[in-house]
């Protein structure tokens, strides 16, 4: 009877056999699926977003679950309101969901009940336009509690001062296109403001009104290998105490009738791109914020200037034949890439008094060159360097009677910049090209400084007015992006530093990025300003960290301080006495303790930094902590064989140097912190999420990141597959830290291929540094990686072949084996 009966309903037999319409495509596979939630929860899987955050610890999630089951077994112990399961919200506000519309991204109020429906209906699960109208509601809740006159309460807080972001923005990234990230910084704005200008980086960085300069549409990207919207998201911190406001968001944006909130307000990660030194941390005054604006050139009149200048420079007429000045609209997206990205990691120009029309042609051209690699335009970028290469080689050529005193600081700063663009080209002639003139900088360097100290020991202990200090300021912090970029090479290469710190000896460090940039209106307030500031010399702030005492300096001086820990720990390791000089070691780990200390009392910085980084300081601290876990880590371990292949640009000679180099990593409780240092390496990375960094931290992060990393990820590899194939049981903290390591990747993130855990973390870090490429040393290092994570699974299984048996793992010991999906 039920056969029949099953048989005689063909309504039945098809609304019991028909699947349901899978509609819903995953943009980065050809999976389908029949809910919306179901596609938003794969999709995480390849973009390694992880929305859900616990608020009492650093811990990210990438579903509602596993934030809960984290909130049960980790936090039941430590008291406070645990979290609760949606399951009951979901059950009372059933009928209440069906009736409620869904909302739409142009909403602006949601109040509580909207957010409970959404959450619930949802899942746990909130999509990228939900995601959007809840951060609009949370923007203007935040607003208004900046407003004490209006909010008699006071501002409440929502999310901790001291902790991470509870909401973020999430970005999807289509086939063929890529959507713009809404960042926090427009819901500041009215909304007539922010529309025209969503599309031109020129507009939105350096207020330029010029709607060429387009890098992408406010909706979608065009299609391009490497190229990726500039990312203004910014995490602010501070306190409530101080509330120092914007005197101006942006000359071109008016923000008139605005609840601008303060540079120190209790929502860390809402407010847009900010980055002053934590103010938690430094003393100092209220300040109010200020933010640089890029050199522009304003009319085709200009433009011709331009061209006149470098055809009077072109003495032998050597470019006039082949080279084209771009076009003003690309001139103008050269300048604001370069003052926007890679300025504020070598602040050594004083963009005010940066007038395109009036600096050198060839530090012009240099300048353009690196600008054009930030937009993904090679042929015009190496078109630009070659030209700023062919005047600066005129000048000195044609210079009677050449002096290092009376070079021209131009001539230094046109020469370190087409060094950099040579020695991170990727290139090994560029590299080749770049040492065979370090001696002649290092030189100019010397001259020029003997110059600047007659200049000023001529004044008598009177304070220069304020010309004359950019001038000199300027020239101090030439000398010492020198200083930093000839330790990158000796850091990546293994090149014996050209400059030592006796160079410097009584020579002032930089000052603080907020009295560079000020804008002076009178003389006394100038010297009111600099009167108030902290500004040691190299040798005082030397001499404290090699005493234990902690310094007060400008985050500049930071970046320079660890460059020379980082090259004294260098001349050590490379001293025939270095094994028994225990002293020596002794004092150096006490200066890199003592140096991490003093960022408690850096400089506050007030000068706003539109760069994406999950720091809450200036991008030269970041990059200086970069530096410090490297000095750190080569102390015990220093991969010299690596650090050579890297010279010749051969990657599979730095992926063989990279796997031959498993000797010198051993098990040890000293190693252990080391591997502490590589975990804090990639834990930024991880936290942050994978693909998040790989599509951002090309234009956003410096050129430190990937060089400072790259010791740390291969001694990270090597410990972990020792770790996993050692017959050796591993011991409690060994355990501790590899789960830790593990720990760091959900268990959405399996890798089909079942690869150990050194393997996939080799392949992970080569995938991320060269998806996009700005410096082409990042490819090299990014294919080293991936063929190293394969040598590491061949010699496995080449062991294991020998030997006939299986060979020891991890997982004998009661510990999984990660396997990460690939970030591809």
């Amino acid at each position: 009877m039920t056969l029949v009966s099953a048989t005689s309903s063909p309504s039945a037999s098809r609304k019991s056999t028909t699947a349901p319409e899978k509609k819903y495509k995953c943009q980065f596979c050809n999976r389908a699926f029949s809910r919306s939630e179901h596609r938003s929860r794969h999709e995480r899987s390849h973009t390694k977003e992880r929305p859900f955050k616990c608020d009492k610890c650093r811990s990210t999630f990438v579903r509602r679950d596993l934030l809960l089951r984290h909130d049960r077994t980790v936090h039941a112990k430590d008291g406070g309101v645990p979290l609760h399961s949606e399951v009951k919200r979901r059950t009372t506000t059933k009928s209440s969901e069906l009736s409620v519309p869904r909302p739409s991204k142009t909403s602006m109020p949601i109040d509580t009940a909207t957010l409970e429906q959404i959450e619930a209906s949802s899942d746990g699960m909130v999509d990228i336009e939900t995601a959007a109208m809840l951060m609009t509601d949370f923007h203007h809740k935040a607003m208004a509690s900046q407003e004490p006159e209006i909010v008699g309460d006071g501002p409440e807080t929502v999310i901790s001062a001291n902790g991470p972001a509870l909401l973020e923005p999430s970005v999807g990234y289509a086939p063929g296109a890529m959507s713009l990230p809404q960042m926090p910084w427009d819901s500041m704005l009215p909304h007539s403001v922010t529309e025209p200008k969503a599309h031109s980086i020129s507009s939105s960085i350096s207020g330029s009104q010029d709607s060429h300069l387009t890098f992408s549409s406010a909706s979608t990207m065009q299609p391009h290998p490497h190229q990726l919207p500039p990312i203004m998201e910014r995490q602010m911190s501070g306190s409530d105490a101080l509330a120092p406001s914007f005197h101006s968001l942006n000359s071109s944006l008016p923000v008139s009738g605005l609840a601008t909130p303060g540079a120190l307000s209790p929502y860390p990660s809402m407010l847009g791109p900010v980055s002053p030194v934590d103010y938690r941390r430094s003393p100092g005054p209220s300040q109010a914020l200020t933010m640089t604006k890029a050199p522009q050139v304003d009319s085709e009149d200009q433009c011709a200037k331009i061209y006149e200048n470098i055809k009077n420079f072109d003495s032998e007429t050597a470019l006039l034949d082949t080279f084209r000045l771009p076009s003003m609209t690309v001139l103008n997206r050269y300048l604001s890439t370069y003052f926007n990205l890679f300025h504020h990691h070598l602040p050594f120009l004083h963009p005010a008094s940066f007038e395109p029309t009036e600096v050198s042609a060839p530090l012009l051209l240099a300048v353009l060159s690196i600008g054009a690699l930030y937009t993904f335009d090679q042929d015009q970028a190496y078109m630009l360097h070659i030209g700023s290469k062919v005047l600066v080689n005129q000048f000195l050529q044609n210079k009677e009677n050449f002096s290092s005193r009376k070079c021209p600081l131009w001539t230094m700063q046109s020469t370190l910049l087409n060094m950099i663009f040579a020695s991170w080209s990727g290139d090994p002639k560029g590299l080749e090209w770049a040492c065979s003139i370090k001696s002649l900088l290092a030189n100019m360097v010397a001259g020029n400084r003997y110059e600047l100290k007659l200049r000023s020991e001529a004044r008598e202990g009177a304070q220069p007015n304020h010309e004359e200090w950019i001038e000199d300021e300027q020239c101090r912090r030439t000398y010492y992006a020198v200083y930093i970029f000839f330790g990158l090479l000796t850091l990546t290469y293994n090149h014996t530093p050209a400059m030592g710190f006796n160079e410097f000896d009584t020579l002032e460090l930089p000052s603080s990025e907020s009295l560079w940039n000020v804008e002076v209106s009178d003389d006394e307030s100038w010297r009111e300003s600099l009167t108030a500031s902290t500004i040691i010399t190299f040798r005082q702030a030397h001499d404290n960290l090699f005493q234990g005492d902690p310094a007060r300096y400008s985050a500049f001086a930071t970046r320079v301080m660890i460059n020379a820990l980082f090259l004294e720990v260098w001349y050590h390791k490379r001293s025939p006495e270095a094994l028994q000089d225990v002293v020596t070691e002794y004092k150096l780990r006490l200066a890199l303790e003592t140096w991490e200390k003093s960022l408690d009392l850096c400089e506050p910085e007030t000068v706003v930094v539109q760069l994406s980084a999950p720091h809450k300081g200036h991008p030269l601290i970041f990059n200086a902590m970069a530096m410090y876990r490297n000095a750190r880590a080569r102390l015990v371990v220093d991969l010299k064989s690596v650090q050579e292949a890297l010279r010749y640009h051969d990657s599979y000679e730095v992926a063989a140097a990279m796997t031959n180099a498993r000797d010198k990593v051993h098990r040890s409780q000293e190693m252990i912190k080391v591997i502490q240092e590589c975990f804090d390496c990639i834990e930024v990375a991880a936290v942050q999420g994978i693909r998040w960094v790989a599509r951002t931290s090309a234009t956003n992060w410096s050129i430190e990141h990937p060089l400072c990393g790259m010791d740390l990820m291969v001694i990270l590899t090597l410990w972990l597959y020792r770790l996993e194939h050692d017959e050796e049981p591993a011991t409690e903290e060994e355990l501790a830290m590899y789960n830790k390591l593990r720990n760091l990747f959900d268990d959405d993130s399996v890798d089909v291929y079942g690869a150990k855990l050194s393997s996939t973390v080799a392949r992970l870090w080569g995938s991320m540094i060269d998806e996009v490429v700005v410096w082409g040393i990042t490819k090299l290092m990014g294919e080293a990686f991936k063929l190293h994570s394969q040598a590491l699974v061949g010699y496995e299984d080449a062991i294991s072949s020998r030997s006939g048996s299986p060979t020891p793992s991890m997982t004998s010991q009661g510990v999984q084996v990660l396997e990460m999906q690939v970030a591809y």
